[in-house]
């Protein structure tokens, strides 16, 4: 909760709309992260209807199936909330239905909601909802919104400026390293596509117990994969992750790509899959800024650190096959055309 008001210290008072992003899951510190930022008024839209994330009744929605039901938590020590409420508890809420959203009174009924010192939850179940929910949000003075990339994207078509200036080119000299750390099932055809398109896969000993420390060969078989050019660094697990060792398998790839980063000769790009890998690896290595660029496709934003170096970073169940591919294609255009020929 430090952490959040922290940086609300140093933003808040030059951004007229401050905007916080949670993972569209439910997971992480989202209790402590509303807290923080209820000393002023605050809404929170969770839902990501186009990855299949929808709210209904105050319950979130994996295509259809309720979170609790799914097993979109499977590699969580924790089990999933049952309500958005039960995340929220002891602060009180109070459920905004579609219907609600719907209404035509909906500024109304969050004004009312956060009057009676009751924090607004959002139902949403398409992205109209969610674009519905931010104009009749923005309309309250100091609010401060809370979503998944669902809402972040109704914000970003809400303040879409026409003629923005393109990308700046990516520099094909810098390393490529791209780092698996998700354990979502569909991560693996993505890397076989992306290893059969080339690139250089070196895995990590995920078998328990599992040490934090990075090893020394793995470092060096990564750096010699890094020096040819993108490389990937994976969980090597044959008979899948352990949950209860998933947090220290994530604090060993972070530590893994830190050792790494630090003997590589030039500067490095990074594609980090899964939300706490990326943090995890981003904050070993002192990185406390992303700028966001583009987006690669739904979910994998490239961000540029403030070193110049580019960050992609997507959600470890998010994107279709290709997804690890288009991404590296993306960061270096010239290996597309090469294939093309």
């Amino acid at each position: 909760m430090g952490a959040v008001r922290s940086a609300l210290n140093e933003y808040s008072a030059h951004q007229p709309l401050v905007f916080f992003k949670i993972d569209s899951l439910l997971r992480g510190n989202i209790a402590a992260t509303v807290r923080a930022a209820s000393d002023q008024p605050v809404v929170l839209a969770p839902a990501l209807p186009l990855g299949g994330r929808t709210v209904v009744n105050g319950v979130l929605h994996c295509d259809g199936v309720p979170l609790h039901e799914s097993r979109a938590w499977q590699a969580e020590r924790a089990t999933p909330p049952v309500t958005i409420a039960d995340v929220l508890a002891p602060m009180p809420c109070r459920i905004m239905t579609v219907d609600d959203v719907r209404s035509g009174e909906l500024h109304a009924r969050l004004v009312a909601s956060i009057a009676a010192d009751r924090i607004p939850v959002c139902d949403s179940a398409t992205d109209t909802d969610l674009d519905t929910i931010l104009t009749a949000t923005v309309e309250i003075p100091d609010v401060r919104l809370i979503g998944s990339g669902g809402l972040a994207s109704a914000l970003g078509r809400a303040l879409a400026v026409p003629g923005a200036l393109p990308a700046p080119p990516m520099n094909p000299e810098h390393a490529l390293l791209i780092v698996v750390g998700t354990a979502d099932p569909g991560a693996a055809h993505q890397m076989r596509m992306l290893t059969d398109a080339g690139v250089r896969t070196v895995g990590i000993d995920a078998r328990p117990p599992v040490q934090v420390e990075p090893r020394p060969d793995e470092v060096a078989r990564l750096l010699t994969a890094l020096e040819q050019g993108p490389a990937m660094l994976t969980l090597d697990a044959p008979d899948g992750v352990e949950p209860a060792c998933s947090a220290e398998l994530v604090r060993l790839l972070a530590a893994t790509v830190q050792r790494t980063v630090e003997h590589v000769s030039s500067p490095t790009d990074l594609v980090l899959t899964g939300g706490e890998t990326a943090r995890r690896v981003l904050d070993g290595l002192g990185i406390d800024a992303l700028t966001p660029i583009t987006q690669v496709h739904h979910g994998a934003v490239h961000s540029r650190t403030p070193t110049g170096t580019s960050v992609v970073t997507r959600p470890g169940s998010f994107g279709d096959a290709d997804s690890l591919v288009r991404i590296v294609e993306h960061l270096r255009p010239a290996r597309k055309r090469k294939a093309e020929h």
